[in-house]
């Protein structure tokens, strides 16, 4: 298998694509399986509670309120995001199993999660701003 002798060869820099490839099509399918205007729209009303919650520091029952409307926010952004999680979560837990099995015989052994993690959150963040993905 070519991608399996190239991860051995080249482990750094495979789990480096390999973290990019995961996040993209993690990406597409969020972008594409979520409605991305109700989510800015959510995202919107919880900064514009995040501030009423600054401008209202004094009066504990008008914190409340601003509190109970970013909670509804954030549990309908939640539901929201929960479709791509469901569809992705199996193919994931099986990719990880595999790779974990190819990066224990390399140099990096059980350091490679590392690699993925930092790789992925820097591809997460450029992907969603390229991808314009809420």
């Amino acid at each position: 298998m070519v991608i399996k002798e190239y991860m051995i060869a080249y482990p750094k820099a495979s789990v480096i694509i390999l973290s990019f490839a995961v996040t993209l099509v993690m990406t597409i399918v969020t972008k594409y399986f979520t409605n991305q205007s109700r989510m800015k729209e959510l995202k919107g009303i919880q900064k514009a509670c995040q501030i009423k919650l600054k401008d209202n520091k004094g009066n504990p029952e008008k914190m409340a309120e601003i509190q109970k409307e970013m909670m509804a926010c954030s549990m309908e952004l939640m539901k929201h995001s929960f479709k791509p999680m469901l569809i992705t979560f199996l193919p994931i837990i099986i990719f990880f199993w595999w790779v974990r099995g190819v990066y224990t015989m390399t140099s990096l052994g059980g350091s490679w999660i590392w690699y993925y993690l930092v790789a992925g959150i820097v591809s997460s963040i450029i992907l969603r701003k390229a991808l314009k993905v809420a």
